[in-house]
């Protein structure tokens, strides 16, 4: 959609605002790259409503860019917090903390960024979806709410039986995001990464993944970048049941299966960026008081099953 096209908004007394092509150059220039995208991504639905208002219901007037640009970013917060809030419900139920959200989408965007220029990679990596991807991350594990307490919360070695239980959540995932999608009644790019990061993050370059045993190109791309991310951050994280694992350590390890689990380019990429994965590690690191808060809700789970 072309940002010269003309938004809308509904407003509270049921008519339907259209703001100006001039007010939307003026606003482009004060949004912030992240709230632009989000304006771009809401066009087509803005329009289709203005399409179908009567001409008594059709008001035509300026919003002034810092009213417009305001109600972009609230759009936007809105979309963050949904995501955040979804993503946070099925951590609760796991062994990992808040913090991980926070991690992985850093490492994510990194891998990205360095991978934008790369030939394999730029057609795919662009800065909106960068944005988008970035978005997404938090929603890797959503399935993992519907995995019973027995499986997801075992401290041990799972059983065959309990480990094909666990694989489904990719599944699970996808499905969750699918039926957000179709209530929605939108197509967003956002939804198109969403549904490729949870559904695929566990396959591995050499097919030996779940679910479906994709190998090669045939991941996805931001699938890729999370399966690298997602390893990286569970070998240095101190969970409730272990102790983390050093950063060179789990370098030597990642770049030890480089072809095998991952895509070699993108272990090229995190080798490259290893001491901003690492910054990144501390930066937001969990804290004892977040291990015990996570140490009492799994021993609650735990009574309680």
């Amino acid at each position: 959609m072309d940002l010269d096209a003309v938004p809308s908004t509904a407003d509270p007394t049921g008519l339907v605002v259209v703001a100006s092509a001039e007010v939307l150059a003026r606003v482009r220039d004060m949004l912030a790259a992240d709230y632009r995208l989000q304006v771009a991504a809401t066009q087509t639905q803005a329009l289709d409503m203005a399409a179908a208002a009567t001409p008594a219901e059709l008001v035509v007037m300026d919003l002034d860019a810092q009213s417009f640009a305001a109600m972009a970013q609230q759009t936007a917060a809105v979309q963050d917090v949904t995501i955040l809030a979804m993503a946070a419900l099925a951590e609760t139920r796991d062994s990992d903390t808040g913090n991980h959200l926070r991690r992985t989408q850093h490492y994510v965007r990194a891998l990205a960024r360095k991978l934008s220029i790369h030939p394999r990679f730029s057609a795919v990596l662009t800065p909106k979806n960068i944005g988008m991807i970035f978005k997404s991350v938090p929603l890797h594990d959503i399935g993992k709410v519907c995995l019973p307490d027995r499986v997801l919360l075992k401290p041990g070695k799972l059983t065959e039986e309990e480990f094909e239980i666990m694989k489904t959540h990719t599944t699970l995932g996808r499905d969750a995001i699918v039926q957000a999608e179709q209530a929605v009644g939108v197509e967003l790019d956002f939804f198109i990464f969403a549904k490729e990061i949870a559904y695929s993050h566990q396959e591995k370059w050499d097919g030996t993944g779940y679910p479906q045993g994709l190998a090669g190109d045939e991941i996805p791309v931001s699938a890729r970048l999370m399966a690298v991310a997602d390893v990286y951050d569970a070998l240095i994280s101190r969970r409730v049941y272990k102790a983390a694992m050093s950063h060179e350590d789990a370098v030597a390890i990642i770049a030890q299966t480089r072809g095998r689990h991952f895509d070699p380019d993108v272990v090229d990429a995190f080798l490259a960026l290893q001491d901003t994965f690492h910054a990144i590690a501390i930066a937001f690191s969990d804290t004892d008081a977040d291990l015990d808060k996570k140490a009492a809700y799994l021993q609650t789970a735990h009574f309680q099953g």
